[in-house]
């Protein structure tokens, strides 16, 4: 292959589009769309992060300016947590709308992450938002077909794909001209979007960054250009076949729906009716059904705490409660709370299961479709997608476990045995101990982790470029002219 010749064609495509009007008002049309994304997805982080610092520090003062209190008291008066954002999550929404802001803690409960965003909004919300990465994943290739559909059709039309390869131009130096001046087009847009949104994340990241954040970015761009690159490539070669310029671009339209709207939307109702998913109603019934055959930690006469008694006092060789060398009721409840949290943990796991299984037959199409290959690891790479959300929500049970037993720590350790009598003061702890709860911070998932959660994408986009190779070449031998 003769790169000058490659060089000419992909010219001669530039020179040709930018000479039309219409592709000239589609590239403004695409930018300030690309810039309104921007600055809404950045505005709308930047308003969301300071008012979670803001809120997540009012309830920490709160917290520690709690009176003097009973520790099961303040297990129970609870704790708020707000999530953070991914600062790449305003390049890619993915599911943020859907996964709830904040999560009430407290004792021998698991609340759900509650005030989303889409529990908030119209059912226009389902029509999708206006996102950089929706922009790069659904218009441009539209916009690639727009420009390419007739990149070949209309020369062999207009009877000059004779001359052109009478004069020596192969086939496969055609193909690959075609495709590296619709590439050079997109790349008007697509570098500029991308360098803006360098500057804002690292705007939000406060100026400071890690090799590990700064490579998402990079791996971002990187799977787009792959992404750009098959459009092309399917735009090119659907061309060449076509008889006519109007047949191409039927085709590509048809591609297009498909991809974009058929295959996605098919899946996602094919994975829910095939793997249905327990409502939070009947999840919530199902645990406490099982809740209920355990027994009840706050009731000192339960059968099944009672055995858990004898044993201490058997153990400690005393024969009261009231003489063992820490409060009874904290060790209890520390009991009861990994009683429930166990139980808790395992219909979680069930749960998530089926989501796995609603989620596997996306993830098997990912060979298929090439946009939910791109979809999966851009949400993945800005931290928007679902296994983030699953992370937090890990993460967060981890915490409300961690603070009802540091409760119940608290009451063992300092809360005397003794019964009280009538009109005595409850017995409290110190208001100094409310510090002991240390602050949540959440982790992100690591690269490691996030690599083995959107291997089958990654694989797909890479099988495809090959695949896509492999049909260019074994078209530039069996294509026809006429």
């Amino acid at each position: 292959m003769r790169i000058h010749i490659v060089r000419l064609i992909s010219k001669q495509v530039w020179k040709q589009s930018l000479q039309n009007k219409a592709v000239v008002f589609l590239l403004m049309i695409l930018s300030l769309l690309f810039v309104f994304a921007a600055y809404t997805g950045w505005q709308d982080y930047k308003v969301q992060e300071n008012n979670r610092i803001r809120h997540q520090m009012e309830v920490r003062q709160q917290w520690e300016e709690k009176p003097d209190k009973h520790p099961h008291r303040m297990a129970h008066y609870g704790y708020l947590i707000f999530r953070p954002r991914y600062p790449l999550s305003f390049f890619d929404y993915g599911l943020e709308r859907y996964m709830g802001n904040s999560v009430f803690l407290e004792a021998h409960k698991q609340n759900t992450v509650n005030f989303s965003e889409a529990g908030f909004s119209t059912g226009m919300l389902r029509f999708g938002e206006v996102s950089t990465a929706v922009i790069l994943q659904t218009l441009i290739p539209l916009f690639i077909f727009f420009l390419g559909f007739s990149c070949i059709s209309a020369e062999r039309e207009n009877n000059t794909l004779k001359v052109l390869l009478s004069q020596g131009v192969k086939w496969k130096e055609l193909l690959a001209g075609k495709i590296v001046g619709l590439l050079c087009l997109v790349s008007i847009v697509f570098f500029p979007v991308m360098l803006l949104s360098a500057f804002i994340w690292f705007s939000l990241a406060g100026f400071y960054t890690t090799v590990n954040e700064f490579s998402h970015l990079l791996l971002v761009t990187v799977v787009y250009l792959a992404y750009f690159f098959m459009i092309c490539s399917i735009c090119v070669m659907v061309s060449a076949v076509s008889s006519t310029s109007r047949s191409s671009l039927i085709k590509l339209i048809g591609i297009w729906l498909l991809f974009i709207v058929i295959i996605p939307r098919t899946a996602q109702a094919f994975g829910s009716f095939l793997y249905p998913a327990p409502s939070k109603i009947d999840f919530d019934t199902m645990v406490e059904n099982e809740l209920v055959k355990t027994g009840d930690s706050h009731n000192p006469n339960d059968i099944y705490y009672k055995g858990i008694k004898d044993s201490l006092l058997n153990a400690y060789k005393v024969k009261t409660v009231e003489e063992l060398p820490f409060n009874y009721s904290g060790y209890i409840m520390a009991e009861g709370e990994k009683i429930s949290s166990g139980i808790y943990n395992k219909y979680w796991k069930r749960q998530l299961t089926i989501y796995e299984q609603q989620n596997s037959i996306n993830n098997s199409l990912v060979f298929v479709n090439p946009f939910q290959a791109v979809r999966n690891l851009s949400m993945a790479l800005t931290g928007s997608d679902f296994n983030s959300y699953i992370s937090y929500q890990e993460q967060v049970e981890d915490y409300r476990y961690q603070l009802a037993q540091l409760m119940n720590k608290l009451q063992m350790e300092n809360i005397s045995n003794k019964k009280q009598l009538p009109g005595e003061k409850p017995y409290t702890i110190g208001r100094d101990h409310w510090k002991e709860l240390p602050d949540f911070q959440y982790r992100f998932i690591s690269s490691r982790g996030l690599f083995q959660n959107v291997a089958a994408s990654g694989l797909s986009l890479l099988v495809w470029g090959v695949g896509l190779l492999f049909i260019l070449h074994f078209l530039s031998k069996k294509i026809k002219i006429n």
